[in-house]
């Protein structure tokens, strides 16, 4: 009696299901939406100054020229800082710091540091709002350890070497930069790289701009500030020449 009142009940059920699904189907009803898939378009990399063996060779040569140690370890970083040939980068309303950047190692050449002043200021002037320096000086001790989990590091030692090691490189945050950001970045760093004064890559795995800079960067620098100066005392000479005469 038991069997056939539990045949009876999943019979009951079977046909039920079998017309709730005619209903559906003679009513319209709708399948379920398929999935849709968002796809997210990567940002076009297109580098002006692209990573290559030939850039990191003259950055080394530049590096040797200048008859600059690479700094092996905490101990003759801290020497460099006392002694001033390595100066500290200064946070303002133009330069800002990856905060994963230990502030001791938040330190350059002079000529370094003036570079970077001097970019900071011109793009704080174009778009009211601060460059971030993600990487400046690093030891031998600090770049083995980068190249643990990061394959695409450069060198501790050798030609290829990383030029951060000699205090004069700067990385700035290129990641988040819009289009006119970047171009703007590049056509300021191009004609600095067509005399020498800087070398310059962007990279593709970290996104910034690895700029080494040249010690000859201060002496043009110098040269430029009194040719200002130079036409500036002589436009205003003219001026009191002029005046005098009438």
């Amino acid at each position: 009696m038991k069997k056939n009142l539990y045949r009876a009940v999943l019979i009951l059920l079977a046909v039920t299901a079998v017309q709730a699904f005619a209903a559906d189907r003679e009513g319209g009803a709708s399948a379920p939406a398929p999935v849709r898939h968002v796809r997210y378009h990567r940002v076009r990399w297109n580098p002006v100054f692209r990573p290559s063996r030939e850039s990191l060779l003259l950055q080394n040569a530049e590096v040797d020229r200048m008859e600059l140690p690479r700094i092996e370890n905490d101990d003759e970083l801290e020497a460099l800082k006392a002694s001033g040939g390595l100066v500290p980068i200064v946070a303002s309303d133009h330069i800002r710091f990856d905060p994963r950047l230990d502030p001791d190692r938040r330190y350059c050449r002079p000529w370094t540091r003036d570079f970077v002043e001097d970019l900071s200021r011109a793009y704080f002037e174009a778009f009211h709002t601060s460059i971030q320096v993600n990487s400046a000086v690093r030891t031998v001790q600090v770049q083995k350890k980068l190249r643990r989990h990061n394959r695409n590091a450069a060198p501790e030692k050798g030609e290829l070497a990383s030029s951060h090691l000699a205090g004069v490189t700067v990385d700035i945050q290129r990641r988040g930069l819009s289009r006119e950001q970047v171009a703007w970045m590049q056509q300021y760093l191009m004609p600095l790289k067509q005399l020498g004064l800087i070398e310059p890559e962007e990279e593709r795995r970290q996104w910034v701009f690895h700029v080494m800079v040249s010690n000859r960067y201060s002496e043009q620098r110098e040269v430029k500030v009194l040719t200002v100066n130079q036409i500036a005392s002589e436009s205003e000479a003219t001026a009191e020449m002029a005046a005098g005469t009438q």
